[in-house]
C-alpha cells in the first residue's frame, strides 16, 4: 500500500460535512420548542455581532414556549429584531428583560416549506462529500502518474467510493428522519 495516501482525512472531512447538515437540522422547526432553533440567529449589540447564546439565557419551560431572558436591558430590542428577522415566524413577547416567544402550531404548508428546506441541507452536505470524493480521486491519480501501482490505484479508489456511499446514506437517513419529525401533526 502507498503510505503517502491518507483515506483518513478523507473520512474526517466527510463526517464534517455529515456533522454540518446535522447541526443545521438542529436550526430546523418541528413543532416543539428547542432552544437550537435561535442557534444560528445573530444579533448586533456591543459594536458586534454575537449569537442571542452571548448575551441572554435562553429556557424551554414550557413545549410550547421559549423564554430569553436578556441580561442587558439596552440589547432588547435588537434581540427581538434579530429573531422577527430570522424566518422563524415567530413573534417575541416583551415582559421587562424576558422575551417570550410562543411557538404557534405548525400548519401545513409551513411544514412542506421546513421539509424542503431541510432536504436542500441534506443536498449541500451530498455536495460536499462528492467535493471531498473527487478531491481523493484527484489525489490517487496524481500518485498513480509517480508510481502508485494499479492495484493501490484500484484500492483507494474503490475505498473512497465506499466511504463516499456510506456517508451519503447517514446523510438521507438523517434527512428521512427529521422529514418525518417535521411532517408529523
Amino acid at each position: 500500500m502507498n503510505e503517502d495516501f491518507d483515506i483518513e482525512n478523507i473520512r474526517k472531512r466527510m463526517n464534517g460535512a455529515l456533522e454540518s447538515v446535522k447541526n443545521d437540522f438542529k436550526s430546523l422547526r418541528t413543532g416543539r420548542a428547542s432552544s437550537s432553533i435561535l442557534d444560528n440567529i445573530t444579533v448586533e449589540v456591543y459594536g458586534s455581532i454575537m449569537p442571542i447564546s452571548q448575551c441572554a439565557t435562553i429556557n424551554v419551560p414550557e413545549p410550547r414556549l421559549i423564554t430569553i431572558n436578556v441580561w442587558d436591558k439596552e440589547n432588547i430590542s435588537a434581540i427581538e429584531k434579530s429573531i422577527q428577522n430570522s424566518g422563524l415566524g415567530i413573534n417575541p413577547v416583551t415582559e421587562g428583560n424576558l422575551l417570550r416567544l410562543p411557538l404557534p402550531e405548525l400548519n401545513e404548508e409551513r411544514r412542506k416549506e421546513i421539509s424542503k428546506l431541510a432536504a436542500q441541507f441534506a443536498e449541500q452536505a451530498r455536495v460536499s462529500v462528492r467535493n471531498v470524493r473527487k478531491d481523493g480521486m484527484d489525489k490517487i491519480k496524481k500518485l498513480k502518474s509517480e508510481g502508485m501501482s494499479e492495484d493501490d490505484e484500484k484500492f483507494w479508489s474503490e475505498e473512497v467510493q465506499n466511504l463516499t456511499n456510506d456517508f451519503i446514506k447517514q446523510i438521507d437517513e438523517i434527512l428521512k428522519i427529521k422529514q418525518d419529525d417535521i411532517l408529523k401533526v
